[in-house]
């Protein structure tokens, strides 16, 4: 019959033996209340209480958290915008009791700031400045963070804006002026592009019809010597300058005739072309040498008339 009494009473002694000790992980405190009152701090390692007369009230996590924090608010332009500002922060390994005693709804109160800095920042900037500026928002948010927070044992490590989205229209609105601002851009580089292709092909068509000219003046040139020195060999046998000149014409006349002759595609008419048109053309090629020099005499004349009297 005392058998029967002796195993609980071991078994209850185990229970309250092993009650006496816990484990408390690493990055971990527990906070420690005897009969209800704060009694102690216990960091990581094997730790012992008094079983029925200390109680674990909790265990805080000293590692880095995230609380993320969307935001609705406008800007100077009056434009509506929702930011999200992730805060990073954690709990001082030394200000435990504050972390858990002084403030009990921790994220309610990072929330709060994090509103109430946001939406007297970003009322002061355009639309575009607060993409530019995000990083001057999410310091203001950690200064104000940082002040009120570690009275109750909190370290905010970081502040980040990590979205700003505006209303839908005003998203399709900057993307229209954006393609537009590309599409003035790329026109601006194509006006460039043919603008370029027209002087130099202005330049080409100058420099051809230099080359041209001066090919040009060089085959008249060529011309004008070969007549001159037709006009020497018909002197020595008696062909006057004048009646050289028309004869030179006159073959010349012929010459355009028989290369005409010789295109089969060709449409040119060479006026006058009648068969005494050559004749008749050196009829009054002398005719006019004649009364020209008829001409030029008489005014010799009558000049040094003048000049005698």
């Amino acid at each position: 019959m005392g058998n029967y009494f002796i195993i609980p009473i071991i078994f209850f002694a185990l229970v309250i033996f092993f009650k006496f000790f816990f484990i408390v992980k690493q990055q971990t405190a527990v906070i420690i209340e005897r009969f209800g009152k704060f009694h102690s701090i216990r960091q990581s390692g094997l730790q012992m209480k008094i079983p029925l007369v200390d109680r674990i009230v909790t265990r805080v996590g000293l590692k880095i958290q995230q609380l993320d924090v969307i935001v609705e608010t406008k800007t100077l332009d009056d434009v509506f915008v929702k930011l999200k500002v992730s805060v990073q922060y954690v709990v001082i390994k030394d200000k435990v009791y504050e972390a858990f005693y002084k403030l009990e709804y921790p994220h309610d109160q990072i929330t709060s700031y994090v509103f109430d800095v946001v939406r007297a920042e970003v009322p002061k900037m355009k639309l575009d400045d607060v993409f530019v500026k995000k990083d001057d928002i999410a310091i203001a948010v950690k200064a104000e963070l940082q002040d009120a927070m570690l009275e109750y044992g909190y370290d905010i490590i970081k502040t980040l804006v990590t979205d700003i989205d505006p209303d839908a229209q005003v998203k399709a609105a900057m993307n229209r002026i954006n393609a537009a601002e590309r599409e003035k851009i790329a026109a601006q580089f194509e006006g460039d592009a043919q603008r370029i292709l027209i002087v130099e092909k202005a330049k080409a068509e100058a420099e051809s019809k230099r080359l041209q000219g001066q090919g040009i003046a060089d085959q008249r040139r060529e011309i004008a010597r070969g007549l001159e020195e037709s006009v020497e060999v018909l002197n020595k046998v008696g062909i006057n300058s004048q009646e050289a000149s028309a004869l030179i014409v006159v073959t010349q006349h012929y010459d355009t005739l028989q290369a005409i002759g010789e295109e089969t595609n060709t449409n040119l008419i060479l006026l006058p072309n009648s068969p005494q048109a050559g004749s008749d053309m050196l009829n009054n090629m002398v005719a006019s040498f004649t009364a020209s020099n008829q001409i030029g005499e008489a005014m010799k004349k009558q000049n040094n008339k003048k000049n005698g009297d």
